[in-house]
Protein backbone atom coordinates (compact mmCIF):
# COMPACT_ATOMS: atom_id res chain seq x y z
CA UNK A 1 0.00 0.00 0.00
CA UNK A 2 1.10 3.58 -0.61
CA UNK A 3 -0.08 6.91 0.81
CA UNK A 4 -0.06 8.42 -2.69
CA UNK A 5 -2.75 7.34 -5.14
CA UNK A 6 -1.78 9.46 -8.12
CA UNK A 7 1.24 11.64 -8.76
CA UNK A 8 2.41 13.58 -11.81
CA UNK A 9 5.73 15.31 -12.39
CA UNK A 10 6.10 17.72 -15.33
CA UNK A 11 3.54 15.57 -17.14
CA UNK A 12 2.82 16.44 -20.76
CA UNK A 13 0.79 14.91 -23.60
CA UNK A 14 0.56 16.21 -27.16
CA UNK A 15 -1.85 15.38 -29.98
CA UNK A 16 -0.19 16.31 -33.24
CA UNK A 17 0.93 19.91 -32.69
CA UNK A 18 -1.36 20.70 -29.77
CA UNK A 19 -0.43 20.08 -26.15
CA UNK A 20 -3.43 18.66 -24.28
CA UNK A 21 -1.44 18.69 -21.02
CA UNK A 22 1.85 20.39 -20.30
CA UNK A 23 4.11 20.60 -17.26
CA UNK A 24 1.48 19.21 -14.87
CA UNK A 25 2.76 18.47 -11.38
CA UNK A 26 0.55 17.39 -8.48
CA UNK A 27 0.10 14.70 -5.84
CA UNK A 28 -3.17 13.09 -4.80
CA UNK A 29 -3.07 11.32 -1.40
CA UNK A 30 -4.74 7.93 -1.12
CA UNK A 31 -8.25 7.70 0.28
CA UNK A 32 -9.46 11.03 -1.11
CA UNK A 33 -12.39 11.90 -3.36
CA UNK A 34 -10.95 14.29 -5.91
CA UNK A 35 -12.85 16.53 -8.32
CA UNK A 36 -11.08 17.27 -11.61
CA UNK A 37 -12.64 20.38 -13.12
CA UNK A 38 -11.92 22.65 -16.04
CA UNK A 39 -13.40 23.85 -19.34
CA UNK A 40 -13.83 21.63 -22.39
CA UNK A 41 -10.46 20.89 -23.93
CA UNK A 42 -8.57 21.70 -20.73
CA UNK A 43 -7.00 18.23 -20.51
CA UNK A 44 -9.21 16.40 -18.00
CA UNK A 45 -9.94 13.33 -20.14
CA UNK A 46 -6.33 13.15 -21.26
CA UNK A 47 -5.15 13.16 -17.65
CA UNK A 48 -7.48 10.32 -16.66
CA UNK A 49 -6.53 8.28 -19.75
CA UNK A 50 -2.85 8.72 -18.89
CA UNK A 51 -3.52 7.54 -15.33
CA UNK A 52 -5.44 4.55 -16.66
CA UNK A 53 -2.50 3.59 -18.88
CA UNK A 54 -4.44 4.09 -22.12
CA UNK A 55 -2.12 6.89 -23.28
CA UNK A 56 1.61 7.39 -22.91
CA UNK A 57 3.02 10.80 -21.95
CA UNK A 58 5.37 12.80 -24.18
CA UNK A 59 6.99 14.50 -21.19
CA UNK A 60 7.31 13.82 -17.51
CA UNK A 61 5.90 10.93 -15.50
CA UNK A 62 2.66 9.74 -13.95
CA UNK A 63 2.73 7.32 -11.03
CA UNK A 64 -0.32 5.30 -10.01
CA UNK A 65 -0.49 3.56 -6.61
CA UNK A 66 3.28 3.73 -6.33
CA UNK A 67 4.05 2.22 -9.73
CA UNK A 68 3.56 2.83 -13.44
CA UNK A 69 -0.01 2.82 -14.84
CA UNK A 70 0.40 -0.49 -16.70
CA UNK A 71 1.55 -2.30 -13.56
CA UNK A 72 -1.28 -0.81 -11.50
CA UNK A 73 -4.04 -1.61 -14.01
CA UNK A 74 -5.49 -4.56 -12.05
CA UNK A 75 -6.04 -2.25 -9.05
CA UNK A 76 -7.58 0.61 -11.03
CA UNK A 77 -11.16 1.05 -12.23
CA UNK A 78 -11.80 3.41 -15.14
CA UNK A 79 -15.03 4.66 -16.69
CA UNK A 80 -14.44 6.65 -19.86
CA UNK A 81 -16.69 9.48 -20.97
CA UNK A 82 -18.16 7.47 -23.87
CA UNK A 83 -18.74 4.36 -21.66
CA UNK A 84 -17.42 1.78 -24.19
CA UNK A 85 -19.27 -1.53 -23.77
CA UNK A 86 -19.91 -4.48 -26.08
CA UNK A 87 -23.26 -3.57 -27.69
CA UNK A 88 -24.17 -7.15 -28.62
CA UNK A 89 -23.92 -8.47 -25.06
CA UNK A 90 -26.76 -8.47 -22.57
CA UNK A 91 -26.46 -6.79 -19.19
CA UNK A 92 -26.01 -10.18 -17.50
CA UNK A 93 -23.37 -11.25 -20.04
CA UNK A 94 -21.52 -7.98 -19.56
CA UNK A 95 -21.34 -8.51 -15.80
CA UNK A 96 -20.22 -12.14 -16.25
CA UNK A 97 -17.46 -10.91 -18.56
CA UNK A 98 -16.36 -8.49 -15.85
CA UNK A 99 -16.20 -11.37 -13.37
CA UNK A 100 -14.12 -13.49 -15.80
CA UNK A 101 -11.65 -10.64 -16.36
CA UNK A 102 -11.22 -9.93 -12.65
CA UNK A 103 -10.85 -13.30 -10.88
CA UNK A 104 -10.32 -13.04 -7.16
CA UNK A 105 -11.41 -9.38 -6.98
CA UNK A 106 -14.95 -9.47 -8.35
CA UNK A 107 -17.86 -8.52 -6.08
CA UNK A 108 -20.83 -10.04 -7.90
CA UNK A 109 -23.34 -8.83 -5.28
CA UNK A 110 -22.21 -5.21 -5.71
CA UNK A 111 -22.44 -5.45 -9.51
CA UNK A 112 -25.95 -6.87 -9.40
CA UNK A 113 -27.08 -4.37 -6.77
CA UNK A 114 -25.92 -1.36 -8.81
CA UNK A 115 -27.47 -2.73 -12.00
CA UNK A 116 -30.73 -3.59 -10.24
CA UNK A 117 -30.95 -0.05 -8.86
CA UNK A 118 -31.63 1.16 -12.40
CA UNK A 119 -34.37 -1.40 -12.93
CA UNK A 120 -32.31 -2.95 -15.75
CA UNK A 121 -33.48 -6.10 -17.47
CA UNK A 122 -30.55 -8.56 -17.24
CA UNK A 123 -31.54 -9.92 -20.67
CA UNK A 124 -31.52 -6.50 -22.36
CA UNK A 125 -28.71 -5.96 -24.85
CA UNK A 126 -26.38 -3.05 -24.23
CA UNK A 127 -27.24 -1.54 -27.62
CA UNK A 128 -30.85 -1.08 -26.48
CA UNK A 129 -29.98 0.79 -23.27
CA UNK A 130 -30.28 4.53 -22.76
CA UNK A 131 -27.21 6.62 -22.01
CA UNK A 132 -28.02 6.65 -18.30
CA UNK A 133 -28.51 2.89 -18.24
CA UNK A 134 -25.15 2.32 -19.96
CA UNK A 135 -23.57 4.57 -17.35
CA UNK A 136 -25.01 2.39 -14.60
CA UNK A 137 -23.65 -0.78 -16.22
CA UNK A 138 -20.21 0.81 -16.67
CA UNK A 139 -20.15 1.89 -13.01
CA UNK A 140 -21.25 -1.58 -11.92
CA UNK A 141 -18.28 -3.06 -13.80
CA UNK A 142 -15.84 -0.56 -12.33
CA UNK A 143 -17.05 -0.79 -8.72
CA UNK A 144 -17.42 -4.58 -8.65
CA UNK A 145 -13.72 -4.80 -9.47
CA UNK A 146 -13.11 -3.38 -5.96
CA UNK A 147 -10.45 -0.97 -7.24
CA UNK A 148 -8.04 0.90 -5.02
CA UNK A 149 -8.25 3.84 -7.42
CA UNK A 150 -11.40 4.68 -9.38
CA UNK A 151 -11.09 7.06 -12.36
CA UNK A 152 -14.38 8.51 -13.60
CA UNK A 153 -14.61 10.78 -16.65
CA UNK A 154 -17.87 12.79 -16.48
CA UNK A 155 -19.66 9.75 -14.99
CA UNK A 156 -22.97 11.47 -14.23
CA UNK A 157 -23.47 13.39 -17.47
CA UNK A 158 -26.15 11.02 -18.82
CA UNK A 159 -28.09 10.64 -15.58
CA UNK A 160 -31.21 12.39 -14.36
CA UNK A 161 -30.90 14.26 -11.02
CA UNK A 162 -32.39 11.41 -8.96
CA UNK A 163 -30.10 8.75 -10.45
CA UNK A 164 -27.15 11.14 -10.13
CA UNK A 165 -27.84 11.61 -6.43
CA UNK A 166 -28.24 7.86 -5.87
CA UNK A 167 -25.04 6.86 -7.66
CA UNK A 168 -23.07 9.64 -5.99
CA UNK A 169 -24.16 8.07 -2.72
CA UNK A 170 -22.93 4.68 -3.94
CA UNK A 171 -19.54 6.20 -4.72
CA UNK A 172 -19.30 7.81 -1.30
CA UNK A 173 -20.10 4.49 0.39
CA UNK A 174 -17.38 2.85 -1.70
CA UNK A 175 -14.87 5.46 -0.59
CA UNK A 176 -15.87 5.22 3.07
CA UNK A 177 -16.11 1.43 3.38
CA UNK A 178 -13.16 0.38 1.25
CA UNK A 179 -10.86 3.40 1.34
CA UNK A 180 -11.14 3.75 -2.42
CA UNK A 181 -9.52 6.83 -3.93
CA UNK A 182 -11.94 8.38 -6.42
CA UNK A 183 -10.85 10.83 -9.11
CA UNK A 184 -13.86 12.25 -10.91
CA UNK A 185 -14.11 14.88 -13.63
CA UNK A 186 -17.30 16.90 -13.85
CA UNK A 187 -18.75 20.15 -15.15
CA UNK A 188 -21.29 20.39 -12.33
CA UNK A 189 -19.23 22.07 -9.62
CA UNK A 190 -22.15 22.49 -7.21
CA UNK A 191 -22.75 18.72 -6.96
CA UNK A 192 -19.07 18.11 -6.13
CA UNK A 193 -18.91 20.50 -3.18
CA UNK A 194 -20.57 18.17 -0.70
CA UNK A 195 -18.91 15.00 -2.00
CA UNK A 196 -15.28 15.77 -2.81
CA UNK A 197 -12.52 16.76 -0.42
CA UNK A 198 -9.77 17.40 -2.96
CA UNK A 199 -9.67 19.61 -6.05
CA UNK A 200 -7.64 19.57 -9.23
CA UNK A 201 -8.46 22.51 -11.51
CA UNK A 202 -6.99 22.34 -15.01
CA UNK A 203 -6.96 25.18 -17.48
CA UNK A 204 -5.28 25.29 -20.87
CA UNK A 205 -3.54 21.98 -20.16
CA UNK A 206 -1.93 23.17 -16.91
CA UNK A 207 -2.65 22.84 -13.20
CA UNK A 208 -4.34 26.01 -11.90
CA UNK A 209 -5.38 24.83 -8.42
CA UNK A 210 -4.56 21.64 -6.55
CA UNK A 211 -5.11 20.57 -2.97
CA UNK A 212 -7.60 19.95 -0.19
CA UNK A 213 -10.77 21.90 -0.91
CA UNK A 214 -11.00 23.31 2.62
CA UNK A 215 -7.41 24.57 2.38
CA UNK A 216 -7.93 26.13 -1.04
CA UNK A 217 -11.08 27.90 0.12
CA UNK A 218 -9.33 29.14 3.26
CA UNK A 219 -6.48 30.53 1.17
CA UNK A 220 -8.90 32.78 -0.73
CA UNK A 221 -11.12 35.61 0.46
CA UNK A 222 -14.07 37.29 -1.21
CA UNK A 223 -14.00 41.02 -0.49
CA UNK A 224 -16.20 43.99 -1.31
CA UNK A 225 -15.68 47.67 -0.72
CA UNK A 226 -15.44 51.12 -2.31
CA UNK A 227 -14.57 51.16 -6.01
CA UNK A 228 -11.62 53.47 -5.33
CA UNK A 229 -10.25 51.18 -2.61
CA UNK A 230 -6.80 49.63 -2.95
CA UNK A 231 -6.08 45.91 -2.59
CA UNK A 232 -2.40 46.65 -2.12
CA UNK A 233 -0.08 43.69 -2.54
CA UNK A 234 -2.78 41.04 -2.18
CA UNK A 235 -2.96 38.53 -5.06
CA UNK A 236 -6.09 39.35 -7.06
CA UNK A 237 -7.70 36.43 -8.87
CA UNK A 238 -10.72 38.40 -10.11
CA UNK A 239 -12.19 41.84 -9.53
CA UNK A 240 -15.34 43.59 -10.74
CA UNK A 241 -16.59 47.13 -10.27
CA UNK A 242 -20.31 47.89 -10.19
CA UNK A 243 -21.17 51.52 -9.64
CA UNK A 244 -19.36 52.60 -6.50
CA UNK A 245 -18.56 49.09 -5.26
CA UNK A 246 -15.67 46.76 -6.07
CA UNK A 247 -15.97 43.00 -5.50
CA UNK A 248 -12.92 40.77 -5.74
CA UNK A 249 -11.59 37.29 -5.04
CA UNK A 250 -8.11 37.54 -3.59
CA UNK A 251 -5.39 35.55 -1.86
CA UNK A 252 -4.41 37.82 1.06
CA UNK A 253 -0.75 38.37 1.88
CA UNK A 254 -1.64 39.96 5.22
CA UNK A 255 -4.46 41.75 7.07
CA UNK A 256 -7.03 43.72 5.07
CA UNK A 257 -7.89 47.32 5.86
CA UNK A 258 -11.21 48.18 7.50
CA UNK A 259 -12.52 49.40 4.12
CA UNK A 260 -13.13 45.81 3.03
CA UNK A 261 -15.88 43.36 3.98
CA UNK A 262 -14.50 39.83 3.79
CA UNK A 263 -16.04 36.36 3.53
CA UNK A 264 -14.95 32.90 2.43
CA UNK A 265 -15.95 32.01 -1.17
CA UNK A 266 -17.92 28.96 -2.15
CA UNK A 267 -16.24 26.24 -4.20
CA UNK A 268 -18.23 27.32 -7.26
CA UNK A 269 -17.14 30.95 -6.83
CA UNK A 270 -13.52 29.87 -6.48
CA UNK A 271 -13.56 27.64 -9.56
CA UNK A 272 -15.45 30.08 -11.77
CA UNK A 273 -13.17 32.97 -10.83
CA UNK A 274 -10.10 30.98 -11.86
CA UNK A 275 -11.75 29.74 -15.06
CA UNK A 276 -12.81 33.26 -16.05
CA UNK A 277 -9.30 34.54 -15.42
CA UNK A 278 -6.82 31.99 -16.84
CA UNK A 279 -3.92 34.39 -16.29
CA UNK A 280 -4.52 34.54 -12.54
CA UNK A 281 -1.61 33.07 -10.55
CA UNK A 282 -1.93 29.35 -9.99
CA UNK A 283 -2.01 27.83 -6.50
CA UNK A 284 -0.05 24.59 -6.12
CA UNK A 285 2.00 23.10 -3.26
CA UNK A 286 5.05 25.25 -3.97
CA UNK A 287 2.95 28.42 -4.25
CA UNK A 288 0.65 28.12 -1.24
CA UNK A 289 1.04 30.79 1.44
CA UNK A 290 1.91 29.74 4.98
CA UNK A 291 -0.48 30.52 7.86
CA UNK A 292 1.82 33.28 9.06
CA UNK A 293 1.81 34.95 5.65
CA UNK A 294 -1.92 34.81 5.05
CA UNK A 295 -3.21 35.92 8.45
CA UNK A 296 -5.80 34.57 10.84
CA UNK A 297 -8.96 33.95 8.81
CA UNK A 298 -11.58 35.62 6.65
CA UNK A 299 -13.70 36.47 9.66
CA UNK A 300 -10.97 38.81 10.92
CA UNK A 301 -10.26 40.26 7.51
CA UNK A 302 -7.79 37.80 5.97
CA UNK A 303 -7.73 34.22 4.71
CA UNK A 304 -5.93 31.50 6.61
CA UNK A 305 -3.03 29.71 5.01
CA UNK A 306 -3.19 26.27 3.49
CA UNK A 307 -1.09 23.43 2.31
CA UNK A 308 -2.26 22.69 -1.21
CA UNK A 309 -1.29 20.35 -3.70
CA UNK A 310 -4.03 20.00 -13.52
CA UNK A 311 -10.00 16.74 -22.22
CA UNK A 312 -11.86 16.48 -23.98
CA UNK A 313 -9.24 16.68 -26.70
CA UNK A 314 -9.41 14.08 -29.38
CA UNK A 315 -6.52 13.18 -31.63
Amino acid sequence: MTDTALEAAALGKRFRRRWALRDCTFRLPAGRVCAVVGPNGAGKSTLLALAAGLLAPEDGTVTVLGTDPASARARVGYVAQDKPLYPQLTVAETLRTGADLNPGRWDAAAAERIAAGGDLDPKARVRSLSGGQRTRVALALALAKRPELLLLDEPMADLDPLARHELMGVLMVQAAQHGTTIVMSSHVVAELEGSCDHLLLIGDGRVRLAGEIDDLLAAHTRVSGPAQGSLGDHTVVESRTTGRQLTALIRPTGPLSDDWRASMPTLEELVLAHLRNPDAPALTPTQTPSPAESGSGAASGSASGSESESEETRA
